[in-house]
């Protein structure tokens, strides 16, 4: 009876997200915030609540966000993801000195004292990998211009976490420095070591994996990636960046073979992963908090475009691309629900839990906007302002390397879309 139950859940869920994909498909906008919005439907205190299937949402949503990742990492080589990294760790510490200093800012003026303002400062730091992987996808940026320019603030954000979380895990739970000091140590030795191996030996990892089956490279290629994930995220490290260096290591035939197997498995799994998060939203608690969180929304949106602007026109990317690329960055999502869910945990602040449900939900159904909008939204404004068009000079090029994908037409100098 159990196992009929289940399958009647999972599978109205798949046959919902179906219908909804196809409704945002013929309007041609995302359908993130559908799926967001299906999961507060089915969760706790929603219409129809689930309860058989509710386990496996979970770990699907998990393979979800791994598999976003992979196949973001797929797309670059390991020299890409070296040179970027070089030449945008400025942009890191621009991103986090503009969006966690007004998380930090609000705990304070909320009088949630100085431990829980250095968890909301995480917050409202990190930008969600999976939501904006979803995106890109969606809106066929992959092989934009400023993609890269992208990436490479979200690989620094996931490689700070490796940092940040075992640092908040000793705040929260007031152990000693030594032990702190350990924890962290060994985050940074296994981020480290995988980025390691990824650069170093890529290509006989490659040739490892290769197969003319569909069949083998298919279960070699998503084997190796859950495990790598598994451990990364078992010894304090994010199985987000685990799943994005294993991408990065594969390359040549085996990164396009890949690519086109793991396609349909990402779509299904992304979405499940949208759900999930919606389905642990309890839509009783978000009204209380609704406004501050709103606020803190408006604030941290406007300087997550301020981040990816100024990174892009620090690469050498055009005007457009330069907008593109503020917008793709706001939405929050997984890392700062773990974040504020270790504060709750611990019991800092209660109230930390649902402010920032609300604000992460604010900011995942507003992100998807915020990429497909901003760019036009700000060359309507220049254009009313009389001033020139957001076109880039004839000598505006690239200041990072395009990925290994062959580029397509090109619909304006700041943007190179595979098409």
């Amino acid at each position: 009876m159990h196992s009929a139950v289940f399958l009647i859940e999972f599978g109205a869920i798949i046959l919902g997200l179906g219908l909804l994909g196809r409704f945002a498909g013929r309007f041609r906008f995302s359908p993130i915030p559908l799926y967001l919005l299906a999961g507060l439907a089915f969760g706790k205190g929603g219409l129809l609540p689930l309860g058989a299937s509710e386990e496996f949402v979970a770990i699907g949503a998990e393979i979800g966000v791994i598999l976003l990742l992979l196949m973001l990492g797929l797309e670059y080589t390991a020299s890409d993801l070296v040179s970027n990294l070089k030449s945008q760790y400025p942009a890191g510490l621009v991103d986090f000195a503009l969006n966690a200093v007004p998380g930090a800012a609000a705990a304070l003026l909320l009088g949630w004292g100085p431990v829980a303002a250095v968890v909301l400062g995480g917050v409202t730091w990190i930008s969600s990998s999976g939501v904006i992987a979803k995106v890109l996808g969606d809106l066929g940026r992959v092989g934009n211009r400023e993609t890269p320019v992208i990436l490479s603030i979200l690989v620094l954000e996931d490689l700070a976490m490796a940092v940040y979380l075992p640092i908040i895990t000793a705040l929260l739970a007031g152990v000693s420095l030594a032990a702190g000091s350990v924890t962290l140590a060994i985050a940074l030795g296994v981020a480290g070591a995988v980025l390691f191996v990824a650069v170093r030996y890529g290509r006989l990892i490659s040739r490892f994996v290769s197969s003319e089956d569909p069949e083998k490279l298919l279960l070699v290629v998503l084997g190796l990636t859950l495990l790598v994930a598994g451990i990364a995220q078992q010894l304090q490290v994010s199985a987000a960046v685990g799943a994005f260096l294993v991408g990065i290591a594969l390359s040549g035939e085996v990164a396009e073979g890949a690519h086109s197997l793991l396609s349909p498995l990402r779509d299904l799994f992304a979405a499940v992963f949208f759900v999930f998060f919606g389905l642990h939203t309890d839509p009783a608690s978000i009204p209380p908090v609704l406004l501050p969180a709103l606020a803190l929304a408006v604030v941290t949106a406007l300087t997550k475009i301020a981040t990816g602007h100024w990174a892009a026109k620090r690469a050498g990317v055009g005007p457009k691309g330069r907008w593109r690329a503020g917008g793709t960055l706001v939405a929050r999502g997984e890392f700062s629900i773990v974040i504020a869910g270790l504060a709750v945990s611990a019991g800092i602040q209660p109230a930390m839990g649902p402010f920032a449900t609300a604000y992460v939900l604010i900011l995942v159904v507003v992100g998807p906007l915020t990429a497909r909008y901003t760019e036009p939204i700000a060359a309507y404004v220049a254009r009313r302002r009389g001033g020139p068009a957001a076109t880039p000079p004839a000598g505006d090029v690239l200041a990072t390397p395009p990925p290994r994908e062959s580029v397509g037409a090109v619909d304006d100098p700041g943007s190179a879309g595979v098409r």
